[in-house]
């Protein structure tokens, strides 16, 4: 399904899939080598601390914000802020010391986690940030985390596509099934 939502003089597309790429968050899959990672303590996960600087990082991978049609341009970073500001959005940042070297943002609704956008600029922070968020949803019974896209980089940590009727049912009801 696709819908059209026109401001001013630009047209900003929607799209609703008929099969979801999701990771159940109790299903994440930690690679032998992020557990290493992860084991030495050298990168650190907040939440909220860095909303800022986690989606200024994602708008900054690849040139995200200066890519002719980019998505994360000034009009989203300014609606994200709000909704972080509103408490909805929500951002995981990975530190290395003080400075930020990676972290995903995307909104909390309900049992679920809708991802937005992830960064790393050191290797496999984006990775970690992923694996702090699954499990902190675990730990609080969360079901779900919307990842929009395929990628072999979700993919190779458990992602997995279901059906919208089944993912309808899960963010409806927030039961697994």
């Amino acid at each position: 399904m696709d819908v059209k939502f026109c401001k001013a003089d630009k047209i900003i597309m929607w799209y609703c899939p008929m099969e979801r790429f999701v990771i159940f968050p109790d299903k994440i899959k930690i690679s032998h080598s992020m557990r290493n990672l992860i084991n030495k303590n050298l990168l650190y996960c907040t939440i909220n601390k860095d909303f800022s600087g986690v989606i200024d990082g994602c708008s900054k991978v690849n040139n995200r914000n200066l890519m002719d049609g980019a998505w994360l341009g000034p009009d989203i970073i300014e609606a994200y802020t709000n909704l972080h500001k509103m408490g909805y959005a929500t951002s995981v940042e990975v530190w290395h010391g003080d400075k930020l070297v990676g972290g995903l943002y995307g909104v909390t609704i309900g049992l679920a986690f809708f991802g937005e956008s992830m960064f790393s600029i050191e290797p496999n922070a984006s990775k970690m940030a992923l694996v702090f968020l699954a499990q902190r949803m675990t730990k609080f019974g969360e079901l779900l985390i919307d990842c929009q896209f395929e990628t072999g980089h979700l993919k190779s940590m458990g992602g997995e596509r279901i059906s919208y009727e089944r993912y309808i049912k899960i963010i409806g009801d927030g039961k697994m099934y």
